[in-house]
């Protein structure tokens, strides 16, 4: 066992180098994966020292490669761990003291109870990267636990009714529909704002991509608000009732709804009317989750089915049949998916692309009514809210094993949060990307092959015509010789400029042309005629 346990050389010289290399298809292929692209090309250089350093800097980035591929083999692996039956037994069997007393000390404590019956039933939680849990009492308690080391970060008590509680784009925000209104608090638990557009919610979403907090309630009115800037981003009458079951589709963030008419709806901020609705079930829907890969949509109703949508066509794939109407569902980074109902908790491992025979695990809750519950990001751990308090559960596969730091870090300190916070405000999507398909924002729309090639012959047919009218225009121009002599383009010029001149100057010049033609008219008219007598001659003026 320790000779298994050892990480794997890193060198990747010599003879055993060769040898693993040869033996190891899987570390050449990694090793493949992880090239940045093609090298130097050393051929084309003529500067022996210059293609000496490039050679040994080329060396060294490949056995870079090859040693990251090693690590990243040994330690991420490929499958992540999960529960393992032996001959006759099955995992569904297992209980929970069982798994708690079969792992190790620190997975050990990430299992517990808090007893709170006075102020349940409880809605829970988790920030992005898993590490801050988020617990709202029906009964006002408010609080907000590092659950992982157990430390309470902050508490209060609204002495009123709270219907449900979410993160904001980390754990320093937080929101809650109260009674009223929704209310937003900071880590010390101070109230910063009082969303009053926001009124009788029932059900809260938080996009952390476009930073907008979604409400749906009693009357069934949909509201995104900026929590960047504060404003409302757009209001939605779905015109179906109240409603208290929404969801997000975390692959292009749209909110899924589920009406009592047995209907769900997608909506987006840029659309007055559903982009998808379909009829689900013949009763209320009770619950509903979506995958992180936003293929598979999981609803169950009032008339005890479950039933698992395929996203992309919008087609039922299979459905199963409950005991009892569920009360929630919520579905892990690994897609195991979890339903509840009662005081019973079943998870089903592989049931969304095939349909599964039997659960994965069960548990029986100790004491109280199951109200919600959610898997913890990057842990094996779902925390569950009920009537009596709060209860975690191990789930063996369940998180993702690996993170990526960019995107949630559960070890991220206070100048990584304050560091990231600014990255997400600068990299905040606009509402209007929120689509269906998100491939399609930035993508350009291929006109079909007919009116690609119809454009193509009008626009030779205009060319065609403009080219020999050209030619019509060159053929019937008269060619005059001296035409463009210097003074003949001179002249040209001087007609072009527009001589502004005083009123009275063009007024006495149109008088003088007038005279001119009255003494004309006149002259013409005293002329004598050759057979006048000479004496009426004198009668006429000269």
């Amino acid at each position: 066992m320790a000779e298994e346990s050892k990480p794997p050389r890193l060198d990747g010289e010599g003879k055993a180098g060769k040898k693993r290399k040869k033996k190891d298809p899987d570390l050449a292929a990694a090793a493949k994966r992880m090239k940045r692209g093609p090298g130097v090309d050393l051929k084309a250089i003529g500067d022996k020292k210059l293609k000496g350093k490039l050679r040994r800097s080329e060396d060294v980035i490949s056995k870079s490669q090859k040693k990251a591929a090693a690590i990243n083999e040994w330690l991420l692996p490929a499958s992540a761990g999960a529960l393992e039956a032996e001959g006759v037994e099955r995992t569904w069997n297992f209980r929970q003291d069982a798994i708690v007393a079969a792992v190790d000390q620190t997975a050990a404590k990430k299992a517990f109870d808090l007893s709170l019956p006075d102020l349940g039933p409880y809605s829970v939680s988790f920030t992005r990267n898993g590490r801050f849990m988020l617990l709202g009492g029906q009964m006002g308690h408010l609080a907000v636990m590092d659950w992982q080391r157990s430390h309470l970060v902050c508490e209060v008590q609204v002495k009123e009714t709270v219907r449900d509680v979410t993160f904001l784009h980390n754990e320093t925000f937080w929101a809650a529909a109260q009674k009223k209104y929704v209310y937003i608090y900071d880590k010390r638990g101070l109230e910063v704002h009082c969303l009053r557009d926001h009124a009788e919610a029932h059900a809260l979403e938080f996009l952390p991509h476009h930073f907008l907090l979604a409400s749906v309630g009693e009357h069934g009115v949909l509201r995104y608000q900026d929590t960047s800037t504060g404003h409302i981003v757009a209001t939605h009458r779905t015109k179906m009732g109240p409603c208290s079951v929404m969801r997000q589709n975390p692959h292009n963030a749209v909110l899924c709804l589920g009406h009592a008419r047995g209907t769900v709806t997608m909506w987006t901020p840029n659309l007055t009317v559903p982009a998808v609705k379909m009829l689900c079930h013949q009763g209320p829907v009770t619950a509903l989750a979506v995958d992180q890969g936003g293929h598979h949509m999981v609803t169950s109703g009032a008339d005890g089915q479950i039933k698992v949508w395929d996203v992309r066509m919008l087609k039922p794939l299979h459905a199963y049949f409950a005991h009892s109407p569920p009360t929630s569902m919520d579905i892990s980074q690994r897609g195991m998916l979890a339903v509840g109902y009662g005081r019973k908790v079943q998870v089903w491992q592989d049931a969304l692309s095939s349909k599964a025979q039997s659960p994965y695990l069960t548990h029986q809750l100790p004491a109280g009514v199951l109200r919600s519950f959610r898997f913890c990001p990057y842990e094996d751990v779902m925390g569950i809210g009920t009537s009596a308090g709060i209860s975690t559960i191990l789930v063996p596969g369940a998180g993702e094993p690996n993170f990526d730091s960019l995107v949630a870090n559960p070890f991220q300190t206070n100048k990584q949060r304050q560091e990231g916070e600014v990255v997400a405000l600068l990299d905040k999507l606009q509402p209007d990307t929120i689509v269906l398909d998100p491939d399609s924002v930035g993508r350009l729309r291929k006109e079909p092959g007919e009116v690609a090639a119809q454009r193509r012959q009008e626009e030779a047919a205009a060319n065609a015509a403009r080219l020999a009218a050209q030619r019509r225009e060159a053929e019937d121009k008269v060619k005059m010789k001296g035409k463009n002599r210097p003074s003949k383009r001179h002249r040209k010029k001087q007609t072009n400029i527009i001589e502004e001149r005083k009123p009275t100057v063009k007024e006495r010049q149109k008088q003088e042309a007038d005279r001119r033609k009255e003494a004309a008219a006149k002259k013409a008219e005293t002329v004598i005629p050759e057979d006048a007598p000479r004496s009426v001659r004198r009668f006429y003026k000269a």
